[in-house]
């Protein structure tokens, strides 16, 4: 992906959140694989996937749900990570790296929909 619209920018940013939650995810303990490392990983594609798949939408209130189901998997990872932060299955480094680019992708995916509410069509 390279770097242009504000589009291309938070796509780029959600990408790297799901590689970084793959790598903080491959030291969780084994015993988690199908728990915790299971439901972090799909919701943090699901982010992507359906800001995605809503871009490729024509209709504006199909768009919105599908930003809007984006928004709730980034809430989810944001919980999993607060979860996983307790647990110490992440240190405060990777931890606080994690939450600062999810809050990134937040306020970009919040100002998205903002914006397509605004819209007249």
């Amino acid at each position: 992906m390279t770097e242009g619209s504000f589009h291309d920018k938070l796509k780029i940013k959600m990408d790297e959140f799901v590689h970084l939650v793959y790598a903080l995810t491959k030291k969780f303990p084994k015993d988690e694989l199908y728990g915790v490392v299971s439901q972090i990983r799909r919701a943090a594609l699901s982010i992507i996937l359906n800001y995605i798949e809503g871009y490729a939408r024509r209709k504006k209130l199909v768009m919105l749900n599908f930003l809007e189901i984006s928004y709730g998997s980034l809430k989810e990872c944001k919980y999993l990570l607060h979860f996983s932060f307790k647990e110490k299955y992440l240190n405060e480094k990777e931890y606080q790296e994690a939450m600062k680019l999810a809050e990134e992708i937040g306020a970009m995916l919040w100002k998205t929909t903002r914006n397509l509410e605004n819209k007249g069509y």
